[in-house]
């Protein structure tokens, strides 16, 4: 299983970055897919979740702000992020669960003031 993550970048605050995730090595359609993120000095948080339906949940900070989606015929994972903040700065990564946690290399969110 491959995760890579994309998109990242530096964006000021109320700006909007897309992260795209493409995976490989897996049945994607069937897998429930996650973002999560990890700030400096903080653990590692879920962000976003998708299951292979559709379903969406979200961390309460990001509600209105961030939508997570997928192209099952691509393969990829999707995180659109608008209205950013600082507090959002952080690695972001992808991850999925198949007899084991898979994630991503993680790329970098900068949101300056």
């Amino acid at each position: 299983v491959q995760l890579q993550a994309s998109g990242g970048g530096l964006v000021q605050a109320g700006g909007s970055l897309r992260l795209s995730c493409a995976a490989s090595g897996i049945n994607f359609r069937i897998y429930n897919m996650n973002w999560y993120r990890q700030a400096p000095g903080k653990q590692r948080e879920l962000v976003a979740s998708i299951n292979s339906g559709g379903t969406t949940s979200y961390h309460d900070s990001v509600k209105g702000r961030f939508t997570i989606s997928r192209n099952n015929i691509n393969r990829t994972l999707y995180l659109q992020m608008n209205s950013l903040k600082v507090e959002d700065t952080a690695v972001y990564y992808c991850n999925t669960y198949h007899q084991r946690d898979f994630w991503g290399r993680g790329t970098l969110v900068t949101v300056s003031s």
